[in-house]
């Protein structure tokens, strides 16, 4: 067994040496055929040429991302392609815009002869693609109004809005690509920054662009004054007598009662007015329902100081005898 192990030793060293020579030739013919068939012509290939748009920056804005290569086929020498192919030595090709808001293409057809120049030492055989497309506006300005965000929980419960919203400048002018311009719409909103106001508002507030429109648009103003007061409307129950009124002979009302609650909110401002009224609960057979022969409560006035919650009984049945 031991002599067998020797044997075998003495075989690894020259075969390893064997390996070496064998992988170290097959590199050398390897590399002699590499270099002998870049050398030679006439070959073609699809390489993705570098391209980049000029135009007046100050007048224009793309409103998405430019394409930033296209495909073309080429012809030449091995070495050529390869620098190609790998990017080696490659400047983008300039594409002349002069109104890029006019048309959203360039026809490839346009710029085979100017690119080709471009190309030597090897030989444009195509462009892949027909057309080039792309989004660039023109930039203009614009004035838009100021609209405050009045979200539902901008007051507290039970208050309300006790002047018009006043904002001043009532006016921004935004700078930007048209089609961003147009999609606001003529309004710019803003946070008022707070939740559950119970008081009278008086507010700088900073006017800044969204985050996905700030590479597009620019503001003329860096804030607005927010204003408005506010007033509480109170909670309250008043007793009001019933009033009936075009009801025929044979037709009762059910439950027979001659008084209703309603439950209501009411300007604290307003309370004197409020008192001064003769409200009553006004129940119309013109308006009663037909599917299941019922008359709902209605108040004989509607003042705009006074928000009613409900009444109760809300509505009654009609009887027919």
């Amino acid at each position: 067994m031991g002599n067998i192990r020797q044997f075998f030793d003495k075989l690894k060293p020259k075969a390893s040496s064997n390996l070496k020579v064998v992988v170290l030739c097959v590199v050398t013919a390897t590399t002699f055929w590499l270099l002998n068939a870049l050398n030679k012509d006439d070959y073609t290939t699809v390489v993705r040429q570098p391209i980049a748009f000029s135009y007046d920056q100050s007048e224009f804005m793309p409103v998405e991302p430019l394409p930033d290569q296209i495909s073309i086929e080429i012809n030449g020498n091995g070495w050529d392609l390869l620098r190609k192919y790998f990017k080696f030595q490659s400047t983008p090709f300039i594409i002349e815009l002069d109104d890029p808001s006019r048309n959203s293409f360039v026809l490839t057809r346009s710029l085979q002869r100017e690119l080709a120049e471009t190309l030597t030492p090897t030989q444009l055989v195509t462009i892949v693609q027909d057309t080039i497309s792309f989004r660039i506006d023109k930039i203009i300005s614009r004035k838009i109004t100021i609209e405050p965000d009045t979200s539902e929980n901008l007051l507290s419960k039970n208050f309300r809005f006790g002047s018009p919203i006043s904002v001043d400048p009532g006016q921004v002018t935004v700078r930007g690509p048209i089609t961003k311009i147009q999609d606001l719409d003529g309004k710019w909103k803003v946070d008022l920054g707070e939740q559950n106001i119970n008081q009278d508002f008086v507010k700088l507030l900073p006017l800044s662009v969204p985050r996905n429109l700030r590479d597009y648009l620019t503001l003329d103003e860096e804030s607005v004054l927010v204003s408005f007061e506010v007033v509480e409307f109170v909670e309250g129950k008043k007793t009001l007598e019933i009033q009936k009124t075009f009801l025929p002979s044979n037709v009762k009302i059910e439950p027979d009662v001659s008084a209703v609650n309603m439950f209501y909110l009411l300007d604290e401002r307003k309370v004197a007015d409020f008192e001064k009224l003769d409200l009553k609960a006004i129940l119309s057979y013109n308006n009663r329902n037909r599917e299941d022969s019922t008359v709902s409560v209605n108040l004989s006035a509607d003042p705009s100081y006074l928000e009613v919650i409900g009444f109760e009984p809300a509505t009654f049945k009609l009887i027919y005898e």
